[in-house]
Formats: C-alpha cells, sequence, structure tokens
C-alpha cells in the first residue's frame, strides 16, 4: 500500500508539474533549440552556443549542445541578440536580431542547421568523439564503438579489454572478482541473462556494441539486485535518414557467427530490424578428477578416480524489431519486441575407479566401472518494451515510464548409464526431463525536477515480477524391472512468484566550488511465495531493504576527476539456488539446491582518480572494499552413506549452496591506455585485490588469498585501413571458502583490412595458437574429503570475419542561407 501511494503521488506530481509547464514563466528571459546537420538532419552534439546583446564583441553568455544537440541559454535580460552556433568541420552560422521582449521570456530558435565544410555530402556525420574511456559520477562507459580492432568477434572479447572486468576461459564474467552481475541490454533486463549468460554474450556480435557501461556501486535510481554491480551493453542504434545497415560473418575452427543490422528513418520515426547467432562447433574437452574421503566412524578409507571425455557444443540466435518516434518536440515513443533462442548439448564418457582402504593403505575392493552421459539445455524467450518519455521546456526536467517483459520456455534434459566391468553390466542409470516456464516483468516510473541551476531532485517507482513454473521428472533403473521407472524421491514440481515493489529519491547538487554530489536512498520490499513438491514445503516470506547511495566527484582542471562512493547491494536468491531438486545423475557427486538460503547483503566502498592526458592516452586508478556477513558460495558436504527415498548411495559428495559466512575484499584495478605515437596505442588493465573468508559453517576452514589479474591490449595502424592487435590475458588462482580454484592465460592475434571506402573489412583472427588446450585445476577440501579435478579445455582456434557497411541516406540540395530555421522544430 505505501508503494501505491508512492507512486501516486509520483503521478500527481508529474501530472502537476506538467500542467504547469506551458504556462510557466521564466525571468529573466532564455534562447533554446537544436542543432542539426543541413544535409543528415542528424542531431550535432556539443557545438558551441555564444550569445551577444547588441551587437556587442563582449558575450553576454553562452554554453553547449548536449548529446542530443539540444542547448538552453538562460538569464538573459530583454534586448536584441545575435546567437552564433560554431562546430568542427561545419560553417558557423550567425543568427540576427532574435528579440528578447519583455513579456516573452522564452524564445525557441527551432532545428537550426549546419552546413558542412565540405563541398560533397558525406554518408557520415561529423561528430565530436568520445574518448575510449569515460569516468562518470556513477559509471564508467567503455565506448567500443571507437576502439576500432573490437570489430570483430562476440561481446566477451570487447568485455575482457573494459577496465574492473575479466572473462575466463569458459566465457564466465566477473567485475571486480564477483560473478554476481546483472546484465542488460539497453538498460533492459532479460530471462535469457539467469539461464546461460556465457550463450547470451556470445551470440551478440562485437561489432552491434556501442559502448558498455560499468557500474560498480549503482545509485539509488537502480535495482539493488547483483552484489557485483551492473553492466549494460549498449547496442547501436542509427539515426541517419534513410535505409542503411551492416552485415557481419564469421567462419572459424570453434566459434561461427553472423549478423544483420538494418535501420529505416524518415522524418521524425525510426525502425530498426537485427538477427545475430553464433554457433560453438563442437569440441572435447579431457577430465581428471580425483577424491579421497574418510568415514570416520569406521574408519574406512574411499578413492575415487574419474577419467574422461565431453564433446560439447551450443548455439545462439537472437532477432528483433523496434521502434523509435518523436511524436512532438518534447514527447518521444519508443519499443520493441526481441526473440532469443540458445541452447547446448553434451555427450560424455567416464572411466570409473573406486577403492575402499584401510588405514595401512590395504585394498578392501575395487570397483571398475564405465559411465555414459548425456545433457541438453534449450531455451527460446520473447522481450517486448515501450517506453514513453517527456522533456519539459528545461532540459533537466523530465518525466519517464517504461514496461518491459520477457517471457521464456525452457526445457533441460540429462541421462546417466553406469556399466560394470569387466562383465559391462547396467549397474545404475537415470533420465532426467525438465520442463520450465520462466517470466520476469516491471513497470517504472522516474521523474526529474531542477530545484535550481546545477541542483536536481530525482523520486521514481518500479514494480517487478519473477515467476517460475517447473517440472523435473526422473526415472531410475530398476534392475528388477529390467527399465527406467518414475522416483517420486529425485522428481520435482516447482512453484516460485518473486514480487518486488522499489520506490526511491535522489538529490544532485555541487558543494561549493568543492565538488558534486549525488545523495540517495531506495527503498525495495521483497515478496517470495514458494513451493516444492517433493520435499512438500511451501516458502512465504517477506523482507524489507533499503540500500542508501552517496557518490562524489571533483573535477580537476578539465581533464581530472576523482571519486567516491558508497552503496549497498543485495544478491536475492533464484529457484535455481533454492530448489531442492536432486539431481543424481553421477552418483557420486550429487547436487541439489537450498531453500534455507538467506539473501546476500554488501557493504560497497569505492575510490577512483580519472586522468585524460588528451593525445597521449588516459589512466584510471580503483579502490574498493567490500564486505557481506552471509557470503553465498557453492558448498560441498560428504556422505559416506546419503539414503534418498528407496536408493542408498555411498561415498558421495553434495554440491549446494550455503550462507558461508563472512566474506572481505579489498583491492586495486589500474587502467592505461598510452598512445606512444600517431599508430601504437597499448592499453592494460591490472587488478590485484585481497579476499578474506570466514567460514561458519565448518568452523576452522576459513581461507584467505591474494588474486590478480591483468592484461594488455596493443594495436598499431599500419595504414588508414589496415590494422593488427594483440591482446593477452592471465589470472592468478583464486580462493574460496573450500579450496583454490584455477588460473588461466589466453592470447589472441588479430589482422584487419578495410576495403570499399571503409564500408567493407576483412579481418584474421587467431587465439592460444601456440597451444591446443587450456588447463584448469581446481582444489578443494572439508570435512571429511580432499578432491582435484583438472580440465583442458579446447581454445586454440582461427577465424576470418567479413564485415559490410551499406545503405542510403535521403540527402535533399538545399539553399544554405546564412539565417536559415526550421520553423517546425522545437517551439515555447
Amino acid at each position: 500500500m505505501k508503494i501505491c501511494v508512492c507512486i501516486l503521488s509520483l503521478i500527481f506530481l508529474f501530472m502537476r508539474c506538467w500542467s504547469q509547464d506551458e504556462r510557466k514563466v521564466s525571468n529573466p528571459g532564455s534562447i533554446k533549440g537544436t542543432v542539426i546537420d543541413s544535409s543528415s538532419r542528424a542531431t550535432i552534439g556539443y557545438a558551441t552556443v555564444t550569445v551577444y546583446l547588441n551587437n556587442n564583441i563582449k558575450p553576454a553568455s553562452g554554453g553547449s549542445t548536449d548529446d542530443k544537440g539540444y542547448f538552453y541559454i538562460d538569464n538573459l535580460s530583454p534586448g536584441n541578440y545575435n546567437v552564433v552556433i560554431e562546430f568542427i568541420g561545419y560553417r558557423a552560422k550567425t543568427l540576427r536580431n532574435i528579440i528578447l521582449a519583455t513579456k516573452v521570456s522564452t524564445v525557441s530558435l527551432g532545428n537550426i542547421q549546419l552546413a558542412s565544410k565540405v563541398n560533397a555530402l558525406a554518408a557520415v556525420t561529423v561528430t565530436g568523439q568520445k574518448p575510449l574511456v569515460e569516468n562518470k559520477i556513477d559509471k564508467l562507459v567503455y565506448n567500443a564503438e571507437n576502439d576500432i580492432t573490437s570489430q570483430t568477434g562476440v561481446a566477451t572479447d570487447i568485455l575482457k579489454k573494459v577496465p574492473q572486468i575479466s572473462v575466463d576461459v569458459d566465457g564466465n564474467v566477473e567485475l571486480q572478482g564477483s560473478t554476481d552481475i546483472r546484465f542488460l541490454i539497453n538498460g533492459k533486463p532479460s530471462t535469457i541473462f539467469g539461464s546461460n549468460i556465457t550463450d547470451v554474450l556470445q551470440s551478440i556480435p562485437a561489432n552491434q556494441i556501442k559502448s558498455i557501461e560499468v557500474i560498480t556501486n549503482p545509485g539509488a535510481k537502480y535495482d539493488a539486485q547483483g552484489t557485483g554491480g551492473i553492466i549494460n551493453i549498449i547496442l547501436k542504434r542509427n539515426t541517419l535518414q534513410g535505409i542503411n545497415g551492416d552485415l557481419s560473418l564469421t567462419v572459424g575452427t570453434i566459434v561461427q557467427n553472423g549478423s544483420i543490422n538494418a535501420n529505416a528513418r524518415k522524418g521524425k520515426f525510426g525502425l530498426n530490424l537485427f538477427m545475430n547467432g553464433n554457433a560453438r562447433l563442437t569440441t572435447t574437452s579431457v577430465n581428471s578428477f580425483q577424491r579421497v574421503s574418510t568415514d570416520t566412524t569406521s574408519k574406512t578409507n574411499y578413492l575415487l578416480q574419474q577419467d574422461g571425455s565431453t564433446d560439447f557444443n551450443r548455439h545462439g540466435f537472437q532477432s528483433g524489431i523496434g521502434f523509435d518516434w518523436a511524436a512532438s518536440d518534447r514527447n518521444n515513443f519508443s519499443g520493441a519486441l526481441n526473440y532469443h533462442n540458445f541452447g547446448n548439448k553434451s555427450t560424455g564418457f567416464i572411466n570409473q575407479l573406486e577403492q575402499t582402504r584401510d588405514d595401512a593403505g590395504g585394498v578392501f575392493s575395487s570397483i571398475i566401472s564405465t559411465i555414459n552421459t548425456n545433457s541438453a539445455f534449450r531455451q527460446y524467450s520473447f522481450d517486448p518494451s515501450l517506453n514513453f518519455k517527456h522533456n519539459f521546456i528545461n532540459k533537466d526536467q523530465q518525466f519517464e515510464i517504461s514496461m518491459d517483459g520477457s517471457f521464456a520456455h525452457n526445457l533441460i534434459t540429462s541421462g546417466s548409464d553406469q556399466y560394470l566391468q569387466p562383465q559391462d553390466s547396467l549397474d545404475y542409470g537415470t533420465r532426467n526431463n525438465n520442463p520450465a516456464k520462466e517470466s520476469e516483468y516491471e513497470i517504472m516510473m522516474d521523474y526529474v525536477q531542477p530545484l535550481s541551476k546545477d541542483i536536481n531532485f530525482g523520486v521514481g517507482g518500479k514494480f517487478s515480477g519473477y515467476d517460475i513454473s517447473s517440472i523435473a521428472d526422473a526415472l531410475l533403473w530398476d534392475s528388477y524391472a529390467n527399465n527406467y521407472l518414475y522416483d517420486s524421491s529425485l522428481s520435482n514440481n516447482l512453484s516460485y512468484h518473486q514480487k518486488v515493489y522499489a520506490t526511491y529519491a535522489e538529490l544532485n547538487f555541487p558543494v561549493g566550488n568543492l565538488f558534486d554530489a549525488r545523495l540517495g536512498g531506495r527503498y525495495e520490499r521483497t515478496q517470495v511465495n514458494s513451493f516444492y513438491a517433493n520435499s512438500q514445503q511451501k516458502v512465504v516470506e517477506g523482507y524489507n531493504t533499503f540500500v542508501p547511495s552517496i557518490f562524489l566527484m571533483k573535477k580537476i582542471g578539465e581533464n581530472q576527476t576523482f571519486k567516491l562512493s558508497y552503496t549497498i547491494r543485495i544478491n536475492r536468491p533464484d529457484y535455481s539456488d533454492l530448489n531442492p531438486y536432486i539431481n543424481a545423475s553421477d552418483p557420486k557427486n550429487v547436487t541439489t539446491g537450498n531453500p534455507n538460503l538467506k539473501p546476500e547483503v554488501w557493504d560497497r566502498f569505492e575510490a577512483s582518480y580519472n586522468n585524460d592526458l588528451g593525445r597521449t592516452g588516459s589512466f584510471m586508478i580503483t579502490l574498493f572494499y567490500r564486505i557481506s556477513n552471509d557470503d553465498i558460495q557453492p558448498f560441498i558436504v560428504y556422505y559416506p552413506s546419503l539414503t534418498v527415498g528407496d536408493t542408498t548411495y555411498t561415498n558421495v559428495a553434495v554440491t549446494t549452496r550455503e550462507n558461508v559466512g563472512i566474506e572481505k575484499n579489498a583491492g586495486t584495478n589500474l587502467f592505461f591506455n598510452f598512445h606512444l605515437n600517431e599508430k601504437f596505442n597499448v592499453r592494460t588493465n591490472f587488478m590485484f585485490f585481497y579476499r578474506y573468508t570466514i567460514n561458519q559453517v565448518d568452523t576452522g576452514y576459513n581461507s584467505s588469498g591474494t588474486i590478480y589479474r591483468f592484461n594488455v591490449n596493443a594495436s598499431y595502424q599500419f595504414t588508414s585501413n589496415f590494422a593488427a592487435e594483440f591482446f593477452g590475458n592471465f589470472s592468478s588462482p583464486h580462493h574460496e571458502a573450500q579450496g583454490t580454484y584455477p588460473s588461466y592465460t589466453s592470447y589472441s592475434l588479430a589482422l584487419r583490412k578495410q576495403f570499399w571506402n571503409k564500408k567493407g573489412s576483412i579481418a584474421l583472427t587467431a587465439n592460444n595458437i601456440f597451444s591446443k588446450y587450456v588447463n584448469q585445476r581446481t582444489d578443494l577440501y572439508g570435512p571429511g574429503f580432499v578432491s582435484s579435478n583438472l580440465r583442458e579445455i579446447p581454445y586454440r582456434s582461427l577465424g576470418i570475419n567479413f564485415t559490410w557497411k551499406f545503405g542510403k541516406m535521403e540527402l535533399k540540395k538545399e539553399k544554405l542561407e546564412e539565417n536559415n530555421i526550421d520553423l517546425n522544430g522545437p517551439q515555447q
């Protein structure tokens, strides 16, 4: 009820401000307008606007356009003004005799057209190029479209280069050492990220990505979910008039992908259509596992050794259509409908040796068996979205409402058959079939009210829902029936419903000339209602979370910034974490969920310094500290004997999720971008942090360790259309509550040649060409067991990419007049 009252109050406040918007009179006067390219009609951001009174040489006021070409010059007294607009690559324009009368406080100049200095009309609009890395008050922006060597490959190839992000050989992404990341595409969530993030990121072509926003300490406006922070992938959207697009195809020894993106724009209406896909060809990974365990009651020791291999492949496909429509000068509508289809499949075999030994090493029994395994995952989803935004006369005053949804169908199947040797008789087998429906939907409203110059107050509300319905049927081999029979103890029906009601407030203001501040608070009410059929367990719980956020930023001159921030983040366990369904495909290594998990809450502190060295490059230093009292980690419990239904498993390790205790992380990230000369560029990213875990489940099994990661990216531009790149990446082993996880090293080489006036290009890529496999060793321990696992993952690959940009714009020859003003532009 409180949330409803807050949302209704927000609507009332917006309607009141909107009604006042048309009759609002400011004193002194103001001049506003939008600067556009006279040929393409695209807006021109960061153009200089200077206002002169009565032909005075000294300016009366001035400013610059924002990234959408809009400017608003206020605090002007009544009089006759000249307005001069300038931007690099364009002819300066002077608008004369702009009269501010006493009774007319604001004059709108509409759309002001600048003509290019180039006589021939160009196909690309000239705009100010943003730096590769931008350090804003609450986020870091990596402008991938300005990284010429990132135009081939997929999303993970770009993420590897982004400061504070690391990607391992399996495609798993970490942000400041945390894997609990909330991924967004164009600011929108999707159920696809909850199933297999690796599949999704491997199907997004790199050349479709405009920028990547990294928000390690999100403000009050953002959801509190995601203890590692937020990664928002912004896809390109072409605003040029006419029809245009691009096509990209990659053929490789391991990965193949393709994409097509088409844009059509006429006046104020634009339409976008895209399709992209990815296929990872079948590769074979080699695996070796060994566990030594002890039954303290019977003083019996066990040795389990498993050696085998797995064939794995996956695919991903995405398509969608979107629109944007400027219904009027201050009202904009946009929407999209996207379709996603992902899947993977694996088959394998294991040669298993199980021995029972006494304390002296004598062998009581020795069992040899062969296990055949298979598994598959498929998902498809539809993601609709609709957005409305209203801009008031004051450009900083805004209202926005959006609705998003994601509706998915999943299917997981698996099976295993264990044959005793040498008689080759079937001793144990399972068949699992798990269809599910998954829905995520939300509606949100945001309103920003300027209180005075440079002081803005923002409020908003949000409702989000997350629903799962899942049926997991398990069949178990029955040697007496000589068939697979339904097993109720391993089967499960799941119904899971989560509702989150949120409201927030945020204030942006300068503290004199010292620094800029953003203070905010977010309240979230989480309600969970779930039912697990196999345990006849119904979970109904609700909890409240208040998330404060503090951001302070100091600009030192034009090129240096220093930031301090603090916030709280939460990780709500999802249905896969909570589901008590028991997966016993491998009877010696069982997995299950934990319905008793508590939310994981983190306090996060961060400080950063950024220095833009101009043509030389830039560097950024980040310090961070975070702590959680209910840290969620994978957790293994060893059982000499475990009974599930009518089946008794011996010498078995059960992997689940636990609130293991307290985890503390403190570290730094260093990012350097150096232009050694006009052709040679080097970027490095170094992360170093200390992790300490206090294990409150198995007292005395605390862990600590130092983790460091380093990558280097060197590119050389031989000519204007030929470039080469080297990328190397290293990550040290890292320690968790129950052991050590592997290090990894990878490297890649790339060459790119452009042609057809840079509308076409061919790129050659090579990954780990001197080694077929990347070795991954994991060592874990706990009460009663010690285990070691070595995976040999195929990583060496070669690929060739072809990219073609196509299109035709509607260009009209217009007489370039000194005072040409579009009367159809923004009006008062």
